[in-house]
């Protein structure tokens, strides 16, 4: 597993440099938890225009504390955008592909931004906090674009429409024991303390509601959220917390004021001792590779359509007003898409890595490797490929080498 710390498909620039904080260019974003990660030894590299930890120790240490333990990530460079006003699920329903009408309060579901030939803009995360009120997550990479087309799409609607990235830090504790790290520090509230996060929101917080809320932190099931106070020594903060995440395990994205980051980042370290690993942006693109999980820029482009990408599930045709999108993704629903994902199962120790051809084992092109990496927990390398017929690859040329490959189902991962 020695080219796991030597080298990453998706951060390459930075890896073992020794000052690796001199090679960040000017304009680059800090997290608000920067003094931390210096403090704690973190390498660093930009993504998505942040600069953000690459890893701690090792990728391959983090990425193994998380599936056994709990992992402890910074997410300050992905986007949050607040949706508010009377007509806030009807734009949704207008502006993404997939449905979030009939979403209860308390509820998440993933969902994506399209172009108008159906083309994936984005991938995100929407939250409903109440009636009128919900929280998009989006990539770092796409935030500003994406508030574009949401300004252009809002026309004809009562909405507002807020990115309120900066005010907030996202934080994940993801694991098998994140769980029992976090319930002891948390006092649940449910459905209550949203407005001292976003005040714009408060006025319509307190509406009634149709939901199904949890009565702790404990209870809350997969793809929930809620609210809650965090014991701090610096006293109580109230967070967000969504039972959601990025790398296949159990656990928590807790969104927290920018203003209370520190002390809630610490808090988590303290309780969540020798348990509780730190752990950078490497370490979680291998741990979402194993668990199947998309990324944007790889999997997903605004070139091909959620069929392509195995997301038909998400389209919402049923829509009774439509949606960007709809009218050209429903002339194509019965089409056999020309990309198709697959896993990829290699043989060997040597990854296959982004733009890798896929072959017949007569060496006839079919496709091509979208992410690639050593798998940790499976001890062998896997890839997804854009691929054409499953079950037809027997080849991947790695730099120009074969290596055998078999068509596998995803996820290479799944918890017990």
């Amino acid at each position: 597993m020695a080219a796991l710390d030597g080298e990453h498909p998706r951060f390459p620039s930075l890896l073992g440099r020794k000052d690796a904080m001199s090679q960040l260019s000017e304009g680059d974003l800090d997290t608000p938890l920067l003094d931390r990660h210096r403090l704690a030894g973190a390498q660093f590299t930009e993504f998505g225009g942040w600069r953000m930890p690459l890893r701690y120790s090792s990728e391959l240490a983090e990425h193994r504390a998380v599936r056994s333990s709990a992992g402890l990530f910074d997410l300050s460079h992905m986007g949050e955008v607040l949706v508010t006003g009377p007509d806030a699920a009807s734009w949704l329903d207008y502006a993404l592909i997939g449905k979030s009408r009939k979403m209860m309060v308390g509820r998440a579901r993933y969902n994506l931004l399209v172009d108008e030939r159906g083309g994936i803009l984005d991938d995100l995360i929407v939250y409903r906090l109440a009636e009128q009120v919900f929280l998009l997550v989006v990539n770092a990479a796409n935030r500003l674009a994406d508030v574009a087309v949401f300004m252009r799409r809002q026309g004809g609607f009562e909405v507002e429409i807020e990115d309120v990235t900066s005010s907030s830090c996202l934080l994940a504790i993801q694991g098998p024991r994140a769980l029992s790290i976090l319930d002891p520090l948390v006092h649940w509230r449910g459905l209550a303390g949203f407005g001292v996060l976003f005040p714009a929101a408060a006025a319509v917080l307190s509406e009634g509601h149709d939901t199904e809320e949890e009565p702790t932190l404990a209870e809350t099931g997969y793809y929930r959220i809620g609210s809650g106070e965090i014991s701090t020594a610096e006293g109580l903060v109230t967070v967000l917390l969504a039972r959601t995440g990025y790398t296949g395990e159990d656990g928590f994205e807790i969104l927290v004021p920018v203003q209370d980051a520190h002390a809630v980042w610490d808090a988590l370290i303290s309780a969540g001792g020798r348990d509780l690993a730190l752990c950078g942006l490497a370490s979680r693109d291998t741990l979402r590779l194993e668990a199947g999980m998309p990324l944007y820029g790889h999997e997903l482009t605004a070139e091909i359509t959620p069929f392509a990408a195995g997301l038909g599930r998400v389209v919402g045709f049923d829509k009774p007003d439509g949606a960007v999108g709809l009218e050209a993704l429903a002339a194509r629903r019965d089409e056999t898409p020309e990309r198709t994902l697959h896993g990829i199962a290699l043989e060997g120790r040597r990854a296959a890595r982004e733009g890798n051809a896929v072959l017949s084992e007569a060496g006839e092109p079919l496709g091509t490797v979208t992410s690639g990496a050593l798998s940790p927990t499976l001890g062998h390398p896997v890839a997804m490929a854009a691929e054409i017929g499953p079950g037809a690859a027997g080849l991947v040329d790695v730099r120009g080498k074969r290596l055998p490959a078999t068509v596998v189902a995803l996820p290479f991962y799944r918890r017990n």
